[in-house]
């Protein structure tokens, strides 16, 4: 839906504000609000003024003309109490809005600090503070802000997720005193330390005292419009001072009387300049995509999972290409919708919303003692004997969808029809695509399901029709150089594939390249790469290649990222050999480093003595052992490394299992 309305920018010798129309002749304008999420249509309820743009100007040329005047002025002071301090779902949350992490890198971050004794427990879904963490916040808020900002007592919070357990302590800085974040820099890592700042911050945040303001409300008349504008200012930053929650941005700190929006001190009844004056045209939205911190977020409302899960959630749903991130939003797929459908349809009681939040009530219970473990599993998978077919376990319920269930019909999404046959999106082996009768057309990775409307699957069916774009031939071979668009995005080949298996020389397009543009001259330097640039300076060829995390280039062992500013089909053997002299940033871990040959043994293997990452070790290229603690490696002769090593291999260490999650 669209609608429009007037913003007016108004000023006196108090100074000046805009203003956004609210109503006219006393009806109120409409607003976003008054338009329906789902459909983008006007609420039907809504008793409102729908602007278009013909009307929108024709008000505006009349206020223009008008004598504004202040018409009611309100200002009203207010107190804002801090957020609760910080569990694993909002600390994921404000992690993804303000650093740009996902859950598992906060995860990570987190355990990192518990492990080393920064934060408490980083998996909890509860508010509570010990008397430890209240009296060492109070103490820091004290000393690093002033009585001022210290309440007389301390605060409580209270969870509001569902089956929240009190189980541990809300996510705050470990110990009886909060150690600066200056000391996690030099201890640990920057990551570690930008987390635990903010952990700190919201620590001390929840036990201070109210921010406190005053809020504005002016209304100007001009004719029969009424122009709206309001703001507020901090008059005391209060719990301000040490942590501002943030929005969708990144967040603002605000000091003493720092003001986000006064108006300025006018009178009701007095006479008032128009500035400008503007028709603005609106456009309703769709609902925004889900990010990591918005999914956290829904899930905790509506009971699912628990706050060690929410971040293994995400990353299955990445994993197993339910969705993929465009920016921040993570985008369902096509493999997504094919899956939900088989589901709803087959196992609809499994993917209600309120049976995660059953089941977990139900294990709870079994953790409270009160049901049996083995007869809720029993009743899970078995079902009810004699029960209502509601009540079929899930053993019975696969059975009927192993009979029932059609793998064509669950994995084809109609999109609509065109010449008396349905196009449909297929969810096939080697990824999604469509199907129109005979015709068929490969699906782009990075469309999303709600933007393939009809029209635009036909124009890639129509693409896919025209075949590959011939750019003409290599003189050498006197093949076709051709661009093609495929799974992963477009590239060059050179001739056609002479039997299956079989593949002709081909290279994907570089970043920024797009087939519209692409030459003769340029497809014939993608294929030649790798490129062999010339000779390093151990002899070793310097080659340019591309590669899955775009160019570098490669001399011997040794490799090297292309920087942007280096177009990979002009770099020199110069620019290579700069860039290869330069340290690594890989960080890759040195080599052990042979300290002394001791001999042989019985065998002809040659015995080395080491200097390695956990000590000095021996070897005979087979079997490592290390020296026992306390000898020295400078004297250990052949005979003791070989009775090392003997004992080594007739006792080896048991490899350990890994825990299946």
């Amino acid at each position: 839906g669209s609608w429009w309305d007037l913003k007016a920018s108004f000023s006196c010798q108090e100074g000046s504000w805009e203003g956004t129309l609210v109503s006219v002749n006393g009806t109120r304008l409409a607003t976003s609000r008054d338009f329906d999420a789902s459909t983008g249509r006007p609420k039907e309820s809504a008793k409102v003024l729908l602007l278009d743009e013909a009307a929108a100007r024709k008000l505006a040329a009349q206020v223009e003309s008008g004598q504004a005047r202040v018409s009611n002025v309100e200002r009203k002071a207010f107190n804002e109490r801090p957020q609760p301090p910080f569990a694993t779902s909002t600390l994921q949350q404000e992690a993804n809005r303000r650093f740009r992490w996902t859950a598992r890198k906060t995860m990570s971050v987190a355990q990192r600090l518990y492990e080393n004794g920064w934060i408490t427990y980083m998996r909890t879904d509860s508010f509570f503070l010990s008397d430890q963490a209240l009296a060492a916040a109070r103490k820091a808020i004290l000393k690093e802000h002033g009585n001022d900002y210290l309440p007389e007592k301390a605060r409580f919070y209270k969870s509001k997720a569902k089956g929240a357990q009190e189980a541990h302590e809300a996510i705050r800085p470990a110990g009886e005193v909060f150690r600066p974040t200056e000391a996690c820099v030099s201890a640990l890592d920057n990551d570690c330390a930008r987390l635990y700042d903010l952990i700190r911050r919201r620590s001390l945040a929840c036990q201070m005292v109210d921010a406190r303001g005053t809020r504005a409300v002016l209304d100007t008349t001009v004719g029969r419009a009424l122009f709206r504008a309001s703001g507020k200012v901090y008059r005391f930053a209060g719990y301000r001072a040490a942590y501002v929650q943030t929005p969708e941005s990144n967040a603002v700190k605000l000091g003493r009387g720092e003001a986000d929006g006064d108006l300025p001190a006018v009178e009701e009844g007095q006479s008032l300049a128009v500035e400008t004056l503007a028709a603005r045209p609106h456009t309703t939205q769709p609902v925004a995509r889900l990010t990591e911190a918005t999914l956290v977020k829904e899930m905790e409302a509506r009971g699912i999972g628990r706050p060690s899960t929410y971040a293994s959630i995400i990353g299955t749903i990445q994993d197993r290409g339910y969705v993929f991130k465009r920016g921040t939003a993570l985008v369902p797929t096509w493999t997504a919708i094919a899956v939900t459908r088989l589901m709803e349809s087959h196992f609809g009681d499994l993917v209600d919303y309120d049976f995660t939040a059953q089941l977990e009530s139900g294990l709870d219970a079994i953790a409270r003692g009160e049901r049996a473990s083995l007869d809720y599993l029993n009743l899970f998978y078995r079902g009810q004997e004699n029960g209502d077919p509601g009540d079929s376990g899930l053993v019975s319920l696969l059975a009927l969808a192993e009979e029932k269930a059609d793998p064509r019909q669950v994995c084809s999404i109609p999109l609509g029809a065109a010449d008396g046959a349905d196009v449909l999106a297929r969810v096939g082996r080697w990824g999604p695509y469509l199907e129109h009768g005979e015709r068929r057309g490969r699906i782009p990775e990075d469309l999303a399901p709600d933007e393939l409307r009809l029209e635009k699957a036909l124009e890639i069916l129509a693409k896919e029709e025209e075949g590959p774009q011939v750019l003409g031939q290599d003189e050498e071979t006197g093949l076709d150089v051709t661009v093609r668009d495929g799974r992963f995005g477009p590239y060059v080949q050179l001739g056609e594939m002479e039997k299956k298996g079989d593949k002709p020389p081909r290279c994907s397009l570089l970043k920024g390249m797009t087939p519209e543009t692409m030459t003769l001259e340029t497809a014939l330097k993608l294929l030649a790469l790798p490129m062999d640039l010339g000779p390093g300076t151990d002899g070793n060829p310097v080659m340019a290649l591309n590669g899955r995390y775009g160019p570098y280039v490669k001399c011997g062992d040794e490799t090297r990222n292309i920087p942007q500013d280096i177009f990979l089909l002009e770099i020199t053997l110069a620019q290579a050999l700069d860039l290869l002299a330069q340290p690594s940033k890989r960080g890759r871990r040195s080599s052990p480093k042979a300290l002394s040959e001791l001999g042989a043994d019985g065998e002809g293997r040659t015995i080395k003595l080491m200097d390695g990452r956990y000590g000095p070790y021996v070897t005979d290229g087979d079997i490592n052992a290390s020296l026992p603690k306390g000898t020295e490696a400078e004297g250990f002769s052949l005979e003791d490394a070989m009775a090392l090593l003997e004992k080594k291999r007739q006792n080896p260490r048991p490899k350990k299992k890994r825990r299946r999650s």
